[in-house]
């Protein structure tokens, strides 16, 4: 009996290992046929049962569609360029009480920009001599009369005081700002030069009010500083590497926006009023122009005011930029300095942005100046005789 059942054992035994093996097999088989697709080689049973393994994975496939692609997020970003779900409730009130976005200005504009109309041509200080006009292209631009008179002579501001040291202080970047250019001309002592920038659209109808009051004017023309492009003044910028024709078809646009002015002084230019290969051309085109330039002092190494003595070009120098420092006690400083300039030289001019402070220095200064002996004056009662 023991040795029926250890018989009986061992059959059951091999017959298990025998359909593993067949499994095995089958198994092999199979995967042949997925990998190298010979049905036709293997036995009627193995390609059914293939089939019928296949059949309910493509059917499964093909009921179930392929998932679609996401959507991207679109946000409306809005004014600020910031999503508000981004932004912590103190972000938000910070956000909210910003000043709402200003318009770009089409580049097209300003070069589509047409002739500023001309004051009225008789009566009042606001007045443009004709004869100080020639008609461009771009609209009238400063020349000297047949007779000999010069821009800088015939619209020059009144000047008193004697012999007394001279100090003229002149205040730019006008135009641009309706409140700041109305302080000025109103608030300002009428000696104080007043210089506005050329790309303000109503910049001749300032000129004129600030000549109605009195003041010098002058054009604030835009030159190349050290950092552009990073500081960019403009598209009719004077740049030292446009050439002397580029730089005077820029000037000329510059010199068209407005008529009544004296001469000219810079708006930034560190770069281009450090290279006398620059300089030269511009001065010698304003010169025979009957126009002075007034170098504002807000530039290192500018050797504008050693190019017009070789020329003999009216060329007046500011020593320093009296607001370079906006503090009251700063600007009251350099002021000071402008009298000891004043008093050992005979003359002396500062530069002065139209900034709040600037302008209420300015104004407080000047009531005591007669009695320390100086005179207020507009910039071109300082400038040193032309060459004959």
């Amino acid at each position: 009996m023991a040795a029926i059942g250890t018989t009986g054992k061992r059959a059951a035994l091999v017959l298990g290992l025998g359909w593993l093996v067949l499994i095995f097999l089958l198994s092999g088989i199979v995967l042949w046929v997925e990998l190298f697709g010979h049905a036709e080689s293997a036995p009627q049973i193995i390609t059914a049962a293939i089939e019928k393994l296949a059949t309910p994975a493509k059917t499964a496939a093909a009921e179930k569609p392929a998932p679609a692609p996401p959507l991207p997020q679109v946000f409306e970003t809005p004014a600020g360029g910031i999503v508000p779900a981004d932004l912590s409730p103190s972000e938000k009130s910070a956000l909210a009480a910003l000043p709402p976005p200003q318009p770009a200005i089409a580049v097209q504009e300003a070069v589509a920009a047409p002739p500023v109309a001309l004051p009225p041509l008789t009566g009042g200080p606001n007045v443009a001599n004709p004869a100080l006009l020639e008609k461009t292209p771009d609209g009238f631009i400063p020349r000297i009369s047949d007779t000999g008179l010069m821009p800088m002579r015939a619209y020059a501001g009144a000047v008193a005081g004697g012999n007394r040291p001279r100090i003229a202080i002149v205040v730019g970047g006008l135009g641009m700002s309706a409140r700041a250019t109305e302080a000025a001309i109103n608030n300002l002592p009428r000696e104080v030069t007043l210089a506005f920038v050329p790309y303000a659209v109503d910049v001749q109808r300032w000129v004129a009010l600030a000549r109605q009051k009195g003041h010098e004017v002058l054009l604030q023309v835009p030159m190349e500083p050290y950092d552009f492009p990073d500081s960019d003044p403009g598209q009719y910028t004077l740049r030292s590497s446009v050439g002397e024709e580029g730089n005077t078809k820029r000037l000329s646009w510059s010199l068209s926006r407005m008529t009544g002015y004296v001469g000219v002084t810079n708006l930034l230019g560190g770069r281009f009023l450090s290279e006398s290969g620059s300089v030269e051309p511009m001065l010698t085109y304003l010169m025979r122009r009957g126009l002075l330039f007034f170098d504002n002092g807000t530039t290192n190494h500018s050797v504008a005011k050693d190019v017009g003595g070789r020329l003999g070009a009216p060329v007046v120098g500011a020593s320093q930029a009296i607001d370079s420092i906006q503090a009251s006690m700063e600007i009251d400083h350099r002021l000071a300095d402008l009298e000891a300039e004043a008093r050992a030289k005979g003359s002396a001019a500062g530069y002065g942005s139209s900034y709040p402070v600037t302008m209420e220095r300015v104004l407080l200064w000047s009531r005591g100046l007669a009695g320390r002996g100086f005179v207020l004056a507009p910039v071109s009662a300082i400038v040193a005789p032309e060459k004959k």
